[in-house]
């Protein structure tokens, strides 16, 4: 295998999470939003995996830290713990996988420190020489360190501030090629509304909200010498949920989610001359591109709407020792065509909790996601700062 060969295939995989839209489409018309490190946007976690990719405005967890930073003041323990396990893309490959834990500390009432840590591993790249003898093996990766501070401002809302470190390896160590490593960093900005139990007639309620704006971070490059660089996934998730409490033992959660990337889309242009002939100039620096994104798409207001994800996810909770998920997450054909259902359980032994989560495809076009399985296995520890 030639070396251009190998560089296609790794810049193919590495971008294919942001657009999965099928040959049925009209190719014309696709117009998906690609990023650098597309792994940053993946769900680690299998609670939220089985509810739809919904987690910004879920109760807090051990797994916060990935979804919306700013619960980690609203834990109800002093310690939380995930370590999150996910084979990835398990219809085209079978050694890629997404793994990573979260910690976070409740310091008093008012406020929380968090980190977490995801690791994407692209498997074995078998690298060969244009006689098909082979030369070396490969092992890309991408991964981020980041850690947050959560302050209460009052007994029903909280702030989170987040600094993110991410590295991305594609350079291929053993032959002569023009990938390097990328190390950047990014910020996230995050709040959560948690209301005081309310009564509704013949159950108590608890409603809940949450906004997480991240990945704010310089452009990158992957390849050395090339002139335009990737925008990192900037992205605003916006959530609302409510807590439905039946009685002392049964409660049922319901969350609606959309998100859409602050990355600015793809200009049209004349195929001879390359002259933008609808749209904005994409090539702009990642400040102007977040406020540019809202406004930039060739197809006007319409293709606009047609970048915000829907998802929706419900979870029924008995005495906080069971749990059964179920959730859906909708994605337009024209920007990825991610359309799926999801379902899971999670059982708890005292300190320790035990996720699992599927995933089953929801469209007429194939979906490499299909039959993703994530795994949690979290941990809470110390004195509780329950209120209810």
């Amino acid at each position: 295998m030639q070396l251009k060969k190998i560089s296609f295939l790794l810049l193919t995989f590495f971008i294919v999470y942001n657009a999965t839209a099928q040959n049925e489409l009209n190719v014309d018309d696709i117009n998906a939003i690609t990023t650098a490190a597309p792994f940053l946007l993946i769900t680690p976690d299998a609670r939220a995996g089985a509810m739809g990719d919904v987690g910004v405005a879920t109760s807090p967890d051990f797994n916060s830290q990935h979804h919306n930073p700013a619960k980690a003041a609203f834990n109800d323990n002093e310690f939380s713990i995930g370590v999150n396990f996910t084979p990835w893309m398990k219809q085209i490959v079978n050694d890629v996988y997404l793994g990573g834990f979260s910690v976070t500390n409740k310091l008093n009432e008012t406020s929380a420190w968090s980190a977490g840590f995801k690791y994407f591993d692209y498997g074995d790249i078998q690298l060969t020489d244009e006689n098909g003898e082979d030369i070396a093996i490969e092992k890309p990766y991408e991964l981020s360190l980041d850690g947050t501070y959560a302050l209460k401002l009052n007994e029903k809302f909280s702030l989170g501030v987040t600094l993110r470190y991410l590295r991305s390896d594609f350079g291929l160590k053993s032959v002569d090629s023009d990938f390097v490593t990328v190390n950047s960093f990014a910020v996230d900005v995050s709040g959560y509304y948690e209301s005081y139990e309310t009564n509704l007639g013949n159950m108590n309620a608890i409603f809940r909200g949450g906004f997480n704006i991240t990945n704010l971070g310089p452009k990158v490059s992957y390849v050395e010498g090339l002139d335009k660089q990737n925008f990192i996934p900037a992205n605003l998730k916006l959530g609302f949920g409510t807590d439905f409490i039946m009685d002392d033992y049964n409660k049922i959660a319901v969350t609606l989610e959309t998100t859409k990337l602050l990355v600015p889309t793809p200009p049209e242009r004349d195929p001879e001359t390359g002259e933008i002939t609808s749209g904005k100039d994409d090539n702009v620096d990642f400040f102007t591109g977040v406020f540019q994104s809202f406004g930039d798409a060739p197809g006007g207001f319409s293709e606009e709407l047609k970048e915000f994800t829907y998802a929706a996810g419900a979870e029924y909770d008995y005495n906080r020792v069971f749990a059964l998920r179920l959730g859906y997450f909708h994605e337009n054909a024209l920007k990825g065509a991610r359309n799926y259902f999801t379902a899971g359980a999670g059982f708890k032994f005292r300190s320790t909790t035990i996720d699992f989560s599927y995933l089953f495809n929801a469209s007429d076009v194939n979906n490499p996601l299909e039959n993703t399985l994530r795994f949690t296995l979290g941990f809470n520890l110390g004195d509780s700062f329950s209120y209810f």
